[in-house]
């Protein structure tokens, strides 16, 4: 395996690493935040592993300025991190929650006084429960109370943050929250989650206008959850497989968001169940959709691999696995030339003005030795495949103009509670105590001779 090469980077690259609140905050029921849905989805009997939540997470909450210059010790020069929504309009709209703003006050400018880019998310799946309450993602109005929280937050620290991320991975908030109901809410209706995917982007539109009036000259994007669909052998079946689930993943998003409107084969795949059969799409949603951006985050794990199964759900395919192929922990695929493939074709069939590669790492169980080093061998790999890849996209064409690693460290990993964990940085979650991981440390050496600019 090619080691990635610094050389081959711009010196104006952003290099970051990524967390989310729920995952990481902690401090659940203090200071005026109220529940979200994935409190309420925690405290249902059966849906998260070992029954547990984000109550306490990494404590992150009480931590913050260890945390800050942990951050800064790596070497970074951007973090990506959200905003609690429930943290800073209790309510779901109306008033706001001045010790919620308090706290991102304090993380933007600890960020700037370590020389560190804030890149804010705005919205990464806490949605106050109040919201779920009066309809959720599938009411209309939830769209625009997020037009609205969006106004609060850009508002308020629009005069130093100049990167904004609106929406995260619409497809994992619509169809595994609404869909297959693996995530909050937990709902399993599809009509639904297609109703969510188009709130979800036209919450995206909305909060572009609000960081367009509040942060003049900032850079504002969405970020997608895309991954490249492959068929797993090269007959007409498999390759109409493939399409589908490029349909459902990755054109159902993309299109709208670069002025193309949803693409009529997947209209029509979904009929009853697609938003416009529904009578979703209002005159106007599409071009509010699709406001001018200045970059794609891409959040890319995998590729899927699939196969023509009719009948097997709505899409009529079935992932399959590659032979010979290595899996992470969460039985997902090693493919870094996926990532490259991916770039590429963003690039030649969107056109984005800049694509950053938002999310990007890998779970696998964690050997912590008696001396408290964590040996992550397999992780470490993963990230220089991954970070090769996106300088072959770089060099292929693709406007590379950033990497942010998932994650700053371990975390509340959703429905799988504490058992999966995506960090550079080991967290005991008894003693909250961090230790730099083995990637961690290949990373932060890589960055400093990307600094140097050096071969690492």
């Amino acid at each position: 395996m090619n080691q990635p090469n610094a050389t081959s980077f711009p010196p104006r690259f952003i290099w970051g690493v990524a967390t989310s609140s729920y995952q990481i905050e902690g401090a659940a029921h203090e200071d005026g935040r109220s529940q979200s849905i994935w409190d309420t989805f925690c405290a249902t009997p059966g849906k998260v592993l070992n029954g547990e939540n984000g109550d306490v997470a990494c404590d992150h909450y009480h931590r913050l300025e260890n945390d800050l210059d942990l951050i800064q010790s790596l070497g970074v020069n951007a973090y990506r991190f959200s905003v609690a929504w429930p943290r800073i309009v209790p309510d779901g709209r109306g008033a706001t929650n001045r010790t919620g703003l308090d706290f991102y006050n304090r993380l933007v400018d600890g960020l700037l006084a370590r020389g560190i880019t804030p890149w804010p998310t705005l919205y990464h799946w806490d949605l106050p429960q109040v919201l779920q309450d009066r309809g959720g993602w599938p009411a209309r109005d939830t769209a625009l109370a997020f037009g609205d929280y969006a106004e609060v937050v850009t508002a308020e620290l629009g005069d130093r943050v100049k990167h904004w991320i609106t929406i995260n991975e619409p497809w994992c908030a619509a169809f595994l929250g609404y869909g297959n109901g693996i995530h909050a809410p937990g709902h399993t209706d599809l009509a639904e989650s297609f109703a969510t995917s188009h709130h979800l982007l036209l919450a995206h539109g909305l909060g572009v206008q609000a960081v367009r009036a509040n942060a003049p000259g900032a850079q504002v994007g969405i970020t997608l959850n895309l991954a490249g669909a492959y068929p797993a052998v090269n007959s007409e079946a498999d390759k109409a497989a493939a399409h589908r689930q490029d349909g459902f993943a990755n054109r159902w998003y993309l299109d709208p968001v670069f002025g193309r409107d949803y693409p009529q084969d997947f209209v029509d795949l979904l009929g009853a169940a697609s938003p416009q059969a529904q009578g979703l799409v209002l005159p106007g949603d599409l071009e509010i959709i699709a406001a001018p951006t200045d970059f794609l985050g891409v959040n890319m794990y995998s590729r899927n691999v699939v196969e023509d199964a009719p009948g097997e759900g709505f899409l009529g395919l079935r992932q399959v696995h590659v032979a010979g192929s290595e899996y992470t922990g969460f039985d997902w695929e090693v493919a870094p030339q996926s990532l490259t493939d991916l770039m590429l074709r963003l690039q030649k069939d969107y056109n984005p003005a800049a694509l950053y590669i938002t999310e990007n790492g890998a779970t696998y169980p964690d050997s912590v030795e008696d001396d408290g080093t964590v040996h992550d061998g397999a992780r470490t790999r993963y990230f220089q495949q991954h970070i090769t890849a996106v300088g072959d996209a770089l060099a292929g064409g693709a406007k590379m103009a950033g990497y942010f690693a998932w994650s700053l460290m371990d975390n509340f990993e959703w429905a799988e509670g504490y058992d999966k964990r995506f960090g550079i940085v080991h967290v005991d979650f008894e003693t909250q105590a961090r230790t730099l991981k083995q990637s961690g440390q290949w990373y932060r050496d890589f960055l400093v001779r990307a600094q140097e600019g050096q071969p690492a």
